[in-house]
């Protein structure tokens, strides 16, 4: 297979691994707004304070992080797919330059889930623990929504005692409210739920990974071929010139 087979089977690669890029940064995106917008998420989020300003931050810094990393992808899939059909040597480097960011902060994306999982799952519950307790102790009909509120996003009530027994808000709410949750235990079910949506984001952010160190694999096979294209074309046209100087 000549050199110029090569660059063009590249290419068709690069043109198809920048529409999976945009899909990707589109996922991304929803994925982020998910995440902020959710239900699950918005109700936590809502029923914590200023003694859970953790979880709070984690909402925030998440969505911010993953609308600008799925920006980024979408703008390095259409300026890749620009350098490539018209073989824009600048935009092919900088396509190379914002594959790596991604791939770095995908890494950290991907390191930071799997080490503080365990610590965002702890605030989690550590706002329902709140709200449960001021229930207990202190009758608030907004604490109590904000309880009701939780318990019927999750399909749970309560929690479960270590010696089996069971409190007066699993008495009040449990049977009346919502009825065929007594049983669910509710840090049970935030557990679950964060856990299904810590595994989604891995995935995603695996396959990022890949598709990241593969675009900028072709994109500096791309961008070499294109500089030595120049290069060739600028001796070209040198030679021209000197024979023209020359008169002949």
């Amino acid at each position: 297979m000549g050199m110029r087979s090569w660059v063009r089977a590249m290419k068709c690669q690069l043109l198809v691994t920048s529409l999976f890029i945009m899909l990707l940064g589109v996922s991304v995106g929803i994925l982020a707004i998910i995440t902020y917008n959710g239900k699950h998420f918005t109700v936590i989020n809502s029923a914590s304070s200023e003694t859970n300003s953790y979880y709070r931050n984690f909402h925030n810094i998440v969505f911010y992080v993953g609308i600008c990393l799925s920006i980024i992808l979408a703008m390095a899939a259409l300026m890749s797919i620009v350098a490539t059909i018209k073989e824009l040597e600048g935009a092919m480097a900088t396509c190379f330059f914002c594959f790596a960011v991604v791939l770095c902060a995908s890494g950290l994306a991907t390191y930071w889930t799997i080490t503080n999982s365990i610590v965002v799952e702890n605030a989690m519950m550590d706002v329902y623990d709140f709200v449960y307790e001021d229930v207990r102790s202190n009758i608030s009909s907004t604490r109590r929504q904000e309880l009701y509120s939780i318990h019927k996003m999750f399909l749970c009530c309560g929690k479960k005692s270590p010696f089996g027994g069971t409190s007066s808000i699993e008495d009040e709410m449990c049977a009346s409210e919502i009825p065929g949750t007594a049983e669910e235990d509710c840090l049970q079910e935030i557990k679950h739920f964060l856990k299904k949506h810590m595994d989604i984001v891995s995935v995603l952010m695996t396959i990022t990974i890949f598709f990241m160190i593969y675009g900028m694999v072709l994109t500096s096979f791309l961008w070499h071929s294109i500089h030595h294209k120049s290069n060739l074309d600028q001796k070209g046209k040198y030679v021209l010139a000197r024979l023209s100087e020359t008169g002949f």
